[in-house]
C-alpha cells in the first residue's frame, strides 16, 4: 500500500461475519424490493441492466448520478421509470437554457393581494426525482441553485430556507459532442455526483424490440409502481448494514487516495469520493443480491464515482496513446492498483496459528 503499513490481518482480527449479517430479515427484504425496483424500470429501459442498478445504486446511497450521453438513449425514460416505479415518488424536469433562472429552478415568493403577504411558490426542485437535462447548457448562476439542493438537500430562497422531502434524487445529463454555448460544471459541482455515467446506444436486437414495442403506445404508459418510498427509504436503512470489512475499507480509502499521487493528475479525489464509493458500494452489494460488499464491487464502481472528480493535468491528454478519455480512465484505475493493490486477509496466517493452538 502507498501508505506502507501491512493491512493483512488475521480471521480474528476481521469483526462480525458476513454470514452473520445476511439472517437480517430485513436486509432480506431489501434485496428483494431492491430487485423488484431494478426489473420494473428494465421493463421499459431495455439492454441496460448494469447502467440501471448504477443509478438504483446511487438512489439508495442518497448520491446523484450525472449522465453524459448523446440524445435518444433513453436519459428521460429512465428518470421517469424510476418516479412512477416508487409509489408516492413525484417527477419534475428542467430544461436547461442560458436564460434560465434561479427561480426557475427554486421558487419564488410571490405577493398575494388577497392575504396581502407573500406565498412561497415551490419551483421544480421540489420532487423526488429531478431531471436536470443539459445542466451544462445553464448559466453558472443557475447551475449554482442546484448545489445546495445537492448537497444540503434543502434551497434557500430570500433567506429561508425550505427542506426538500426524502428520497431527492437529481439525475442531470450533458451532451459529450455539442458544446456551443455551454458552461463547464464546476469541480465543486462535479464532487456531488455520487457517479458519472453513461448509457449508450442498445444492441441491435433490443433496438429492435424497442421500435416494436412503440409502435402504438410508449411502454412507460403501462408502468406500474413496483415498491413505496417508504420500501425505498427501508431499503436505505438496510444498505447500511451491508457489511463491509475493515480491511476492505482501508483498501478503499488507499485506492482513492492513490489517485493524489498521479503524475496526470494535478488535482486527486477528495475524501467526498471515499464516502461516495463506500456508500455505492453497499448499495451496489444490495442490489446484486449480497449482504457484504466484495474488493470486486470497489473496483467495478471506481471510475463511475471517482474519475469525473480528478483534475488531469494538460500533458496527460495530449500523450500519445491516451488520446481517449477511456484510455486515460483505465490507464488510471490501472495505476491507481499498482499503488493500492487488492488486499487479502492472512488466510495462512490464521490456519498456522489455529494449529499451533491446537
Amino acid at each position: 500500500m502507498s501508505s506502507g503499513d501491512d493491512i493483512r490481518v488475521s480471521l480474528s482480527e476481521m469483526g462480525p461475519s458476513a454470514e452473520r449479517v445476511a439472517d437480517d430479515p430485513a436486509l432480506a427484504s431489501a434485496i428483494e424490493c431492491a430487485g423488484r425496483l431494478a426489473a420494473n424500470v428494465e421493463r421499459v429501459v431495455h439492454g441496460k441492466s448494469e447502467e440501471i442498478r448504477l443509478v438504483l445504486a446511487a438512489l439508495i446511497s442518497g448520491g446523484h448520478v450525472l449522465l453524459e450521453d448523446l440524445p435518444g438513449t433513453a436519459k428521460t425514460v429512465l428518470a421517469r421509470s424510476l418516479a412512477v416505479s416508487v409509489t408516492g415518488a413525484s417527477f419534475s424536469r428542467i430544461q436547461c437554457t442560458p436564460d434560465l433562472q434561479p427561480t426557475d429552478v427554486t421558487g419564488l415568493s410571490i405577493f398575494d393581494q388577497r392575504t396581502r403577504e407573500f406565498e412561497f411558490r415551490p419551483g421544480p426542485v421540489f420532487a423526488h426525482v429531478l431531471l436536470v437535462d443539459e445542466v451544462n447548457r445553464a448559466m453558472p448562476k443557475t447551475q449554482s441553485a442546484l448545489l445546495e439542493a445537492m448537497a444540503e438537500k434543502q434551497v434557500t430562497v430570500e433567506g429561508v430556507t425550505h427542506a426538500l422531502e426524502e428520497p431527492f434524487l437529481v439525475l442531470a445529463t450533458q451532451n459529450p459532442i455539442e458544446q456551443e454555448g455551454t458552461f463547464s460544471l464546476p469541480e465543486a459541482q462535479l464532487d456531488r455526483f455520487a457517479i458519472k455515467t453513461t448509457l449508450g446506444y442498445p444492441p441491435v436486437e433490443v433496438e429492435v424490440q424497442i421500435v416494436e414495442e412503440q409502435r402504438h403506445a410508449h411502454p412507460l404508459g403501462s408502468l406500474r409502481e413496483a415498491i413505496s418510498t417508504g420500501d425505498l427509504l427501508e431499503i436505505r436503512t438496510a444498505a447500511e448494514g451491508v457489511y463491509i470489512d475493515r480491511l476492505v475499507l482501508r483498501w478503499l480509502v488507499e485506492l482513492v487516495r492513490a489517485t493524489r499521487q498521479l503524475e496526470e493528475v494535478s488535482v486527486g479525489a477528495s475524501v467526498r469520493a471515499s464516502l461516495a464509493l463506500e456508500r455505492m458500494a453497499r448499495a451496489w452489494a444490495l442490489i446484486n443480491g449480497r449482504s457484504y460488499v466484495d474488493p470486486a464491487d470497489i473496483q467495478k464502481l471506481f471510475l463511475p464515482v471517482v474519475a469525473h472528480r480528478l483534475v488531469f493535468e494538460p500533458f496527460a491528454l495530449a500523450v500519445e496513446g491516451m488520446s481517449t478519455d477511456r484510455s486515460l480512465l483505465e490507464r488510471v484505475q490501472a495505476e491507481c492498483l499498482r499503488i493500492a493493490p487488492v488486499p487479502e486477509p492472512a488466510w495462512e496466517d490464521a490456519a498456522a496459528s489455529s494449529a499451533s493452538l491446537g
